[in-house]
């Protein structure tokens, strides 16, 4: 479930930290600064996961609570289509049909066509 519910700007803040902690992780040439900023990058992201699994935890909360009222019905619905419209593959073509009308198969004659 994506959304800006889950994204406020406490949660920014933190994902940004995480974001700097890791540039100065790469970025970082002796040996020992670059051991200190990993080991602080994995303490700040360790913090953002959970951060990030609490929001999402709450916004699923809310989510089936409000899926439960009458209101929800049209939701569940909508969660639906959006889920089929997702696993639609429309970029790739299967078949396609020739100037003669005849069924193209093969990759290399619809790429071709």
């Amino acid at each position: 479930m994506k959304g800006a519910g889950r994204w406020n700007e406490e949660r920014k803040e933190k994902v940004n930290e995480k974001k700097e902690a890791y540039a100065t992780f790469v970025n970082s040439e002796i040996d020992e600064e670059k051991e200190t900023s990993r080991v602080r990058y994995k303490a700040v992201k360790k913090v953002v996961k959970k951060a990030v699994a609490v929001a999402k935890s709450m916004a699923y909360d809310t989510l089936y609570q409000k899926l439960r009222t009458k209101e929800g019905e049209k939701e569940v619905f909508k969660l639906a289509r959006a889920r089929e419209r997702k696993t639609r593959e429309l970029g790739v073509v299967r078949c396609i049909k020739d100037k003669n009308g005849t069924v193209l198969f093969e990759d290399a004659e619809i790429k071709v066509r």
